[in-house]
């Protein structure tokens, strides 16, 4: 009796695996990334021409599902720039399609304690190490062309949390502990809302706490990440010792740039 041997990659196409940007998060290189929200494939292709180490694909405030990241994941097929997704919730359904069709690094939004940062982990891990449902042959095992993908993936899914309230910042020590958690994402502007300067990230009070986060993620040798389109902002947080930082935004960027050109043809 004869045993099929399953398909494996041509030569001109390299293994996904292992999965760089998380190596260089675990080995506390920095990464300097952008944020993608238009959910256009056009606009994200040509932003992952800029040579990023990462974009964020924004699944939480932009109006993108699994149907509009997919191709904007596609248009990133040949950019040197890691595609993160943010999905809309810590939920272990949305989470698995997005692992499906080829997502391996994740920003998970509203992680408030160890529990919700460990549900996040176990979302990306197939059991016993977690709960991700199996389907043989999806995009992200290249329909079932990579060899050693099950037996190699759990240890290849990049987690981050994103820690944006007063329960976060009061569990934080707890949430760093967590087995499979990378790294912890600063939302400022949330932070600020949660602590009564909504809009006003940069309050010493607001500023106060990030620091208190900051400190805590690195002592537990895990990364930390912030956004901040401000370069004087993101420079002191480098300082402080962020990991990935996302230091600009497409719409924003798109707004500034086309009302300068504008304002220089003013009458």
């Amino acid at each position: 009796m004869t045993t099929a041997t399953p398909p494996t990659l041509p030569p001109s196409l390299p293994s996904p695996l292992p999965n760089r940007f998380r190596q260089a998060i675990l080995a506390r290189q920095r990464q300097i990334g952008f944020w993608c929200s238009l959910g256009s494939p056009i606009s994200t292709e040509i932003i992952g021409l800029a040579g990023f180490d990462w974009l964020l694909l924004d699944g939480e405030h932009a109006p993108n599902d699994v149907l509009t990241l997919l191709p904007q994941l596609m248009a990133l097929k040949d950019s040197a720039s890691a595609p993160v997704v943010r999905p809309p919730w810590n939920d272990t359904v949305l989470i698995k399609r997005l692992l499906d069709v080829g997502f391996y690094n994740f920003l998970i939004p509203f992680v408030e304690n160890a529990e919700q940062a460990r549900r996040a982990v176990a979302a990306t891990r197939y059991p016993p190490e977690g709960v991700r449902g199996v389907s043989m042959t999806q995009r992200s095992n290249r329909y079932g062309t990579v060899p050693d993908y099950f037996t190699e993936i759990n240890r290849n899914i990049c987690v981050l949390v994103q820690v944006e309230n007063r329960n976060a910042v009061d569990a934080i020590d707890e949430i760093c502990a967590v087995d499979g958690v990378d790294g912890v994402f600063v939302g400022p502007a949330d932070l600020a809302a949660a602590f009564g300067h909504l809009g006003n990230p940069n309050h010493p009070d607001v500023q106060a706490r990030i620091a208190h986060v900051f400190d805590a993620v690195n002592r537990a040798g895990k990364a930390i990440g912030i956004l901040t389109p401000v370069e004087a902002d993101a420079r002191r947080y480098l300082d402080m010792g962020a990991l990935f930082v996302a230091v600009g935004l497409d719409h924003g960027l798109l707004r500034q740039a086309t009302q300068a050109l504008r304002d220089r043809f003013a009458a």
